[in-house]
């Protein structure tokens, strides 16, 4: 079960598949708009209602835009969130009751934690990010920077608490439905606390260490790769590749811009200072490019394209992060919100990024600057490739599989 945008749900697939070749029976539980990303892979689908796209083109999620960074914008996401989950919450009951166990993503989690206490079903904890607190870093979710060791901690108990409020609204009516006696999201969290329940985190250890001062049960298993059966790129994008130097690719995931035509303008002329070649991917952000040497792309399997880039320019969400990494080729990352610091400050310190460049600093002089930088310096594409052979060797869906498993599940 997961919510949010295409890489709050690209990993689960691949989880999915996984766990589906080694004899399970999986339903991938999430919006309706994703549900091609499972064809072909034996994982079933649940439809839920809300279309994360759309929302974040309507004038509230437009807002978002002028929220700034931080506890402001994670405010602005909470109040709207709070509307949209009962909007999903029938469709969540609904497949659990045809389930077995429970894998749950980090944006579903109190709402799915309480449906498996209704229900009487085991459940997993399978978030993307590293959300318990700790003292080595601030909470990803904030996009901070570290706050020390105490106010690290103290800020990562303050997202768990924003997260809660969440699901504070529709959870006294689930409850009430399943028959489970009143009671509020912080004592319930407790009790799932004291429990110390396994944690399973699908992200490498190389890229984010296990934080010492967690506590047992929370693993870092390694990253799930999205389940893709394509191989091949389409013609009119292998001719342009083949017609010269690797490019640089361009693409902002599911974030959404104000201005697409100013933003797509920057990029084509910070790749054009640095005598580079361009695929821009259009994305929820609508950028494009015209021009024999740009070509702006719908969605192209990133396994089969990042490793044919000279550079990778992304808004560091956790999927394309993770991508890139894959494929073993530097970054220059563009954070726009929530966790997408975190990230791009990740790559910057494992020596695969010259440098993060948040989206309201971009301009044509530091997208160049920073293109320069990670093409001309061969220091980069050497540590990203070795980075890259490393995680391509782990295997995440392994630690998953033996959690299920200790379950019991069939």
């Amino acid at each position: 079960m997961t919510a949010g945008s295409r890489g709050d749900v690209a990993p689960y697939t691949g989880l999915g598949h996984g766990l589906s070749r080694a004899g399970h029976e999986v339903t991938l539980v999430t919006h309706a708009r994703f549900e091609p990303l499972v064809a072909g892979s034996k994982v079933h689908f649940h439809a839920l209602p809300v279309d994360p796209r759309a929302e974040l083109e309507s004038s509230r999620g437009r807002g978002l835009h002028r929220s700034g960074t931080g506890v402001g914008k994670l405010v602005r996401v909470v109040a709207m969130a709070r509307t949209l989950v009962g909007r999903m919450t029938d469709d969540l009951v609904a497949a659990a009751r045809s389930s077995d166990v429970l894998l749950l993503s980090g944006s579903v989690g109190p709402l799915g934690h309480t449906i498996a206490e209704g229900l009487s079903l085991p459940y997993l904890d399978v978030p993307l990010q590293p959300l318990a607190p700790t003292r080595e870093f601030g909470p990803p979710m904030l996009g901070v920077r570290s706050l020390g060791a105490v106010g690290n901690r103290i800020a990562g108990h303050g997202v768990g608490l924003a997260v809660e409020q969440v699901f504070a609204g529709a959870l006294p009516a689930v409850r009430e439905r399943l028959g489970l006696p009143r009671a509020s999201a912080a004592v319930a969290r407790r009790a799932r606390e004291r429990q110390e329940r396994p944690v399973l985190h699908g992200f490498s250890p190389l890229v984010v260490p296990r934080p010492r001062d967690w506590r047992p049960g929370l693993t870092v298993t390694g990253y799930w790769w999205p389940y893709d059966t394509v191989s091949q790129l389409p013609p009119l994008l292998r001719d342009f590749l083949d017609a010269g130097p690797p490019p640089v690719y361009v693409g902002l995931g599911s974030a959404t811009v104000p201005d697409p035509e100013r933003l797509s303008g920057a990029i084509v002329r910070a790749l054009r200072r640095a005598g580079l070649r361009g695929v821009i991917q259009r994305g929820w952000a609508g950028l494009g490019a015209v021009g024999d040497d740009m070509l702006s792309v719908d969605e192209v399997p990133h396994s089969a394209l990042f490793p044919r880039m000279a550079v990778v320019v992304h808004h560091a969400g956790a999927g394309t992060t993770a991508a890139g990494l894959r494929a073993g080729v530097p970054a220059v990352p563009v954070p726009i919100q929530f966790d997408e610091g975190f990230w791009a400050a990740r790559l910057v310190a494992l020596g695969v990024a010259p440098r993060a460049l948040p989206l309201r600093r971009l301009t044509a002089d530091t997208l160049a600057a920073a293109l320069l930088r990670a093409t001309r310096d061969p220091a980069f594409g050497r540590r990203a490739a070795r980075l890259g052979a490393r995680i391509r060797d782990e295997d995440g869906v392994a630690p998953v599989l033996a959690a299920v498993n200790g379950l019991g599940a069939v």
